[in-house]
């Protein structure tokens, strides 16, 4: 089972970089160069709403979600350990008090 999330998670990943790559560039890094009005910019509605732009959302949620179910499956094997737990086992038991010796 976790070869095959895997699998999907790097399918996934690589769907991801593929479509970040796809997407049109905006010039000057975010928009910032590129004018705020109807030129075009970083936040514009016909910008926001691009269909490329929603498949790497998809995608990158989708990456999000196999991870955490990897992690989930990755630490699901092992139980869990308390270290004073292990000193606690490995500390030898305390030895009797002195003992004084009585006059009878």
């Amino acid at each position: 089972m976790e070869t095959l999330v895997l699998t999907i998670h790097i399918l996934i990943a690589l769907g991801l970089v593929g479509s970040v790559l796809l997407q049109r560039s905006e010039g000057g890094g975010l928009g910032i160069g590129g004018g705020g009005g109807g030129g075009g910019g970083f936040m514009t509605a016909r910008g926001t709403a691009n269909l490329m732009t929603r498949v790497t959302a998809v995608l990158a949620a989708c990456f999000f979600a196999t991870s955490i179910i990897l992690a989930i499956m990755a630490g699901a094997g092992t139980e869990s350990a308390s270290i004073v737990d292990e000193v606690i086992k490995e500390t030898p038991a305390p030895a009797s008090g002195p003992t004084v010796p009585t006059d009878q």
